[in-house]
């Protein structure tokens, strides 16, 4: 899959919060980042928007755009009801779901188990967020799948950063075996629990995570 310069320059930039390159409050300047990835301002701009669409930045009228680190509470309350949305999604797709789309989900397994062999964790991510579109879709309910893909888009950091985890590529990937072999079987709420526990950060996962964004603005 090809990404766009845009999407290259944003997965950078987030890296770059995550590690410690900008911190929090920090401006993301367009005329510096347009030298540095040597590129217009064109794809700056569309990064920058990523950011700020993830929440990871705020723009701030006729000053620029910062960057913002969520707090615990905030991540820990969209990651809930992340949660609870995909479960939401899996018991209606497990009703609905196409043959095509259990193909499709079958194909961005496979990728997906790809970059496992592979230690590709970014290119885990990008089949991932393919696997859960196609879910989204399939429980046909257009606003439904709005609200889980703005969402999905508001938590992408973070839940690219969760795959770096020691095992968690492995561990992501038999719970997405087990989400399609629930979807396969029209198991409505064995769909809707294996989502549920697929995305939400509890206990010690929470604590990594915060952990990881902790080390990051040190």
């Amino acid at each position: 899959m090809e990404l766009r310069r845009a999407d290259i320059i944003a997965d950078a930039l987030e890296e770059l919060v995550f590690t410690g390159g900008f911190h929090d409050g920090d401006r993301l300047d367009e005329l510096r980042l347009a030298a540095q990835f040597d590129v217009s301002r064109t794809p700056i701009r569309e990064a920058l928007q990523r950011l700020v669409a993830s929440g990871l930045a705020e723009q701030i009228p006729r000053r620029g755009v910062f960057v913002r680190q969520p707090g615990p509470v905030e991540l820990m309350e969209m990651f809930e009801t992340m949660a609870e949305i995909e479960g939401v999604c899996g018991r209606l797709a497990a009703m609905r779901i196409s043959d095509a789309a259990l193909e499709e989900l079958d194909s961005a397994n496979a990728s997906c188990c790809a970059a496992v062999e592979g230690g590709d964790s970014d290119g885990y991510y990008r089949e991932n967020e393919r696997f859960h579109h196609v879910i989204y879709h399939q429980a046909g309910n257009g606003f439904l799948e709005h609200e889980a893909l703005r969402l999905h888009r508001r938590l992408k950091p973070f839940r690219r950063l969760q795959l770096r985890w020691r095992g968690r590529l492995s561990q992501s990937m038999a719970e997405h075996e087990a989400i399609v072999e629930a979807l396969r079987a029209g198991d409505c709420e064995r769909a809707a629990e294996a989502l549920r526990g697929h995305v939400a950060i509890q206990g010690e996962k929470f604590h990594l995570l915060m952990s990881s964004l902790r080390s990051a603005a040190e």
